[in-house]
């Protein structure tokens, strides 16, 4: 697929978030990629820490206005990466990807970028920073395929998964936008976009 995106239903939909499978063609995934490396190169990836000073299993950086961090002084975003510089432009290419799935009315002011090694988790968790929850996060998936779990919008019950795929697209907005969710585990060696394999997922949001 082009950047010329054409607006089309979800392929499944589960507890609201909207799944679209595929959504981005190889190509496009590789000409993604070589803009990450660009985005990588000005904010290097780091390995953020809990507020207890556990290291997570993600390592992270971000693009846009303000970035997410975490470490002993809580979960927050920041126009600064821990480096000290700041945040690279949002590249268009993921720009078109939010204005084809989420919204046309409004820029997202981070993207944060999360790379999974085969052994690293995201517990379940609520996107909860930002300060309208009337935006959708956007999430892509590129590289090894992740299985996804989604449960609900408070801790505990019964939760539902889906393997997510290099190229896949989901969107979290309405009821789902505060859906707690993470990622299980990462299936290695099922995508060769990644010269050493592990998946990348961006999300764009909607800060302030």
């Amino acid at each position: 697929m082009s950047d010329n995106f054409g607006r089309k239903p979800p392929d499944l939909v589960i507890r609201g978030f909207e799944v679209f499978e595929r959504f981005l063609d190889e190509p496009f995934q590789r000409a993604l990629l070589n803009d990450l490396r660009k985005v990588v190169k000005a904010a290097p990836l780091f390995a953020p820490t809990t507020s207890r000073g556990k290291e997570m299993s993600v390592r992270m950086t971000s693009a846009g206005k303000l970035g997410w961090v975490s470490d002993r002084n809580g979960y927050r975003y920041d126009a600064l990466h821990p480096q000290g510089v700041a945040w690279p432009a949002i590249p268009n290419s993921i720009l078109n990807i939010w204005r084809a799935v989420g919204s046309e009315n409004r820029e997202p002011d981070c993207c944060l970028i999360n790379f999974y090694n085969a052994n690293a988790r995201m517990g379940l968790h609520q996107d909860r920073d930002e300060a309208d929850f009337s935006w959708p996060v956007v999430s892509i998936s590129l590289g090894d395929d992740a299985l996804f779990r989604i449960g609900n919008q408070t801790r505990g019950g019964k939760t539902e998964s889906v393997w997510l795929r290099s190229g896949d697209v989901v969107v979290m907005g309405g009821d789902a936008r505060l859906t707690y969710h993470g990622v299980d585990r990462i299936k290695a060696g099922t995508s060769l976009l990644l010269p050493k394999g592990g998946r990348i997922n961006l999300t764009l949001r909607v800060v302030t």
